[in-house]
């Protein structure tokens, strides 16, 4: 089982071709890969920040356009949901002293609860979760 970390699903949502690389080293794998519903809300947060600025009429419409086909795009994903044993696992972590941001640290709690591997290129942070599995299908 595969999780996308938010630079990985960037590349697909934009079609890159880095990204299209991705999406056949994907199906080639046969692994199931997922999103978490942190990831959404990073992707999501992004384009309200684009979009909130933008008050006149004509404003707008392009940030707007892209939002909405990042929305489009997420639901095509299975979202893995922040569940309480998420969260036990997020406070252990944090008990222990693991210091990644908060949005890292709940994509690996994620992770650690389904058994999966994350795929990401923040190696740095992701490596000091114990017992996490991390690689990068990127670079």
């Amino acid at each position: 089982m595969l999780i996308l970390d938010t630079n990985h699903y960037r590349e697909i949502a934009e079609e890159s071709v880095i990204g299209a690389r991705l999406v056949q080293r994907l199906r080639d794998s046969g692994d199931e890969c997922f999103l978490t519903v942190v990831t959404a809300q990073e992707v999501l947060k992004g384009w309200l920040a684009q979009i909130q600025p933008h008050h006149q009429r004509d404003r707008g419409v392009s940030a707007y356009h892209d939002f909405q086909d990042s929305l489009e795009g997420i639901s095509k994903w299975f979202l893995l949901p922040w569940t309480d044993d998420a969260a036990d696992i997020f406070d252990s972590l944090r008990g222990r002293k693991v210091n990644i941001g908060a949005m890292d640290l709940r994509i690996a709690s994620i992770a650690l609860e389904y058994n999966a591997t994350v795929l990401t290129r923040n190696f740095a942070d992701f490596k000091k979760v114990p017992g996490l599995r991390v690689e990068n299908w990127l670079d």
